[in-house]
């Protein structure tokens, strides 16, 4: 099953119009064959971050570019941290913030995941904060990691103890604060 994380630069400064993008989403994943699996939006609704799964990605482009806003090219994903399965079902797996890494030159999925599988355990230092999963670009340009926690400055706590930088830190809207939907069918 291929996923694709596309990133959205909503213009929007008000719920409202997060919210109307958001509810677009699923028929544009459907659209480009596939459906949406998971989308996240920052609290100030300026950007929302969707991972897509099993859809044509010039497809998905053509769809978004519909939307009349800024955005990426779907970029190829792995999910790492949690099922498939578990995203669409989200179950115990309510984020409150956002980390992007982007990857320095030279490193190596396999490398990468290594070291994820050596570091993790060392989440348990900070047991106010939940890492809840990561969706890492196959071309290796960076990750998204998805955490639960208090505040930011934890999350910070929570990456300084696995010796993982941070290149920008996101706090995301509540389910409450914005229609992070479910997938469609």
């Amino acid at each position: 099953m291929a996923l694709y994380l596309t990133e959205i630069l909503t213009g929007a400064v008000d719920r409202a119009a997060a919210e109307e993008l958001v509810e677009r989403l699923g028929p544009a994943a459907s659209g480009a064959g596939g459906r949406l699996l998971e989308v996240q939006v920052s609290e100030d609704f300026g950007r929302i971050f969707f991972v897509a799964e099993n859809v044509d990605p010039a497809r998905l482009t053509a769809r978004i570019a519909e939307l009349g806003v800024a955005r990426t090219d779907p970029a190829l994903v792995r999910l790492v941290g949690a099922t498939v399965d578990a995203v669409r079902a989200r179950a115990g797996l309510s984020a409150s913030h956002l980390v992007e890494w982007d990857f320095p030159a030279g490193l190596d999925m396999d490398t990468y995941l290594a070291r994820k599988k050596e570091k993790s355990p060392l989440y348990s230092q900070v047991p106010e904060v939940a890492f809840l999963r990561t969706y890492v670009r196959e071309d290796m340009g960076k990750c998204l990691c998805l955490y639960d926690a208090p505040d930011d400055a934890a999350v910070v706590r929570a990456r300084e103890v696995v010796t993982t930088p941070i290149d920008r830190l996101h706090r995301l809207a509540q389910p409450a604060d914005a229609t992070a939907s479910p997938s469609q069918p």
